[in-house]
């Protein structure tokens, strides 16, 4: 018996036991489709975070207040304590930019409020749009376009003019397709602003601008003043060759704004863009890890169970192995019979897994702006795993029924 008949019969004995052969392709497809699914999804994250990170450019960093300040203990003991850095005020920003003097642009910004709620005529928002003070240079190192208006000038941006920026959700959220945006009177929070821009869309991403309103940082000062509320400081420089130079002598004059001896530890944090999708990324391996393993043992158990219906399918069909090995079929023939049938199954869920898993993570996709992926190795390992499972699960009951007695076989009822 050649191969293509050993496939044929298998084919034929899954369509005589439509139910057992159902719901053991159901687990070992549900097994794939997660495993894939949720690799796909991670494929098209990742490369959607990292397009964002390059729009922002590989020649950016931001100087934050993140982190902890080790201090030394009291005298006598030998330990140290932790406490939040103190945040960068306006002073020390501006600061910063007037005494930084590698070639280069710097934006000044702050998380003005979280949860706002905006009103235009009769519609209001939910308390959940983001609320940005920025400089007129925020634009342009943050990687972020304007779709229509145009940005903040140097003069509303020193004098707290009541302007804004504002993404397209909020303007999904409270204008009407038929009115005019650019130029309208917008009301966020307890304040009105005119708004002169409107931001092209970043989409589902780390950093998208689609659901808040950007204002001037003086007006942010101003309106919110939030004692613990800390500046963030981003520089962009002409090349990325020039970011490690640029960083060194940053760190210098952040040293001497924020006062520090220089025995002090920094009270600061550069990040660049890079490293921040990389502690990104980091975090995403443990869902993929966590997903393979979680495939694997799903697949383990389809296993068993496919191992338990070949057992089942051996005794009902025993008095067919007699009749066969009457015929001639040897030892090996049967084994290759039960082991094509187990494997069959197991490519036919797998197949129909990796479909689904397919189209659920470039579902995924489509909300992140990643475009369509296929993870091919993903794939072929998911063929190969199931083959794997298929052998594994077939070889006990193929080696149960190649050991039938023919004459005994013959009798069973």
């Amino acid at each position: 018996m050649n191969l293509t008949e050993s496939i044929r019969l298998a084919l034929r004995s899954i369509r005589g036991n439509k139910l057992r052969s159902f719901l053991t392709l159901f687990i070992i497809t549900l097994g794939i489709m997660a495993l894939i699914g949720i690799l796909t999804a991670t494929e098209g994250i990742k490369y959607s975070m990292l397009n964002n990170f390059r729009e922002m450019g590989s020649n950016t960093f931001g100087i934050r207040n993140e982190g902890t300040l080790r201090k030394a203990g009291p005298k006598g003991r030998g330990r140290r304590e932790k406490s939040t850095n103190p945040v960068i005020t306006f002073q020390q920003s501006q600061e910063f930019k007037k005494t930084f003097k590698y070639p280069s642009v710097i934006s000044i910004s702050i998380n003005a409020e979280g949860n706002s709620i905006v009103r235009y005529a009769s519609k209001k928002s939910n308390p959940n749009v983001r609320v940005f003070g920025a400089d007129e240079n925020y634009l342009q190192v943050s990687g972020l376009n304007i779709a229509q208006g145009r940005n903040f000038t140097k003069n509303e941006v020193d004098n707290a003019q009541a302007v804004a920026l504002i993404g397209k959700d909020v303007i999904a959220k409270v204008y009407l397709p038929s009115q005019t945006v650019v130029g309208s009177l917008l009301t966020v929070g307890d304040n009105k602003f005119r708004i002169v821009g409107i931001l092209a869309s970043k989409g589902a991403s780390q950093n998208s601008s689609d659901n808040q309103v950007i204002i001037t940082h003086q007006a942010a000062r101003r309106i919110y003043p939030v004692d613990n509320n800390t500046f963030m400081i981003n520089v962009m420089v002409p090349t990325p060759e020039e970011l490690n130079a640029a960083i060194d002598e940053a760190t210098g004059v952040m040293r001497n704004v924020r006062r520090l001896k220089l025995a002090d530890e920094p009270d600061f944090d550069i990040t660049r863009s890079e490293r921040l999708a990389g502690q990104i990324l980091d975090q995403l391996k443990y869902v993929k890890y966590a997903t393979i393993v979680i495939g694997i043992l799903t697949l383990l158990g389809a296993g068993i169970g496919l191992m338990n219906i070949m057992l089942v399918s051996v005794n009902e069909r025993t008095r067919e192995i007699g009749i066969s090995k009457a015929l001639g079929a040897t030892k090996k023939v049967i084994r290759m019979q039960f082991l094509t049938e187990a494997i069959v199954i197991c490519q036919i869920g797998g197949m129909l897994g990796i479909i689904l898993g397919v189209l659920l993570g470039n579902i995924v996709g489509l909300i992140t702006q990643s475009g369509f992926l296929m993870p091919w190795m993903w794939v072929g390992l998911g063929i190969t795993f199931t083959f794997i499972v298929g052998l594994a699960a077939g070889l006990y009951p193929a080696f149960k029924a190649s050991e039938l007695d023919p004459v005994e076989a013959l009798r069973y009822e």
